[in-house]
């Protein structure tokens, strides 16, 4: 199991397309993002990054979000990074 935490640029992805899709556009971008960077096809998105990601509108997506990735081969899932998540932080 591994566990990165990782800062997703997402604005240069949701700018090229329509005001009402951006929000939609930047989960995909995460999810990409994530495959890229983990090499894993099975990627599961936590409510709250999906929650944080439309909590300005879905015309206002926020530019870059920071995440901890968990996962191996076979599966990663993401969640929103929040600093007492990290139990052991040292």
């Amino acid at each position: 199991m591994v566990e990165r935490i990782y800062t997703i640029p997402l604005r240069k992805e949701w700018i090229k397309v329509s005001r009402n899709k951006r929000a939609n556009r930047a989960i995909k971008a995460v999810r990409e993002f994530v495959k890229r960077h983990m090499k894993t096809e099975n990627v599961k998105i936590d409510r709250k990054v999906s929650e944080f990601i439309f909590s300005h509108n879905i015309k206002h997506p926020p530019g870059k979000i920071k995440v901890i990735v968990r996962g191996d081969e076979k599966e990663a899932s993401v969640a929103l990074f929040e600093s007492e998540n990290i139990s052991n932080a040292g």
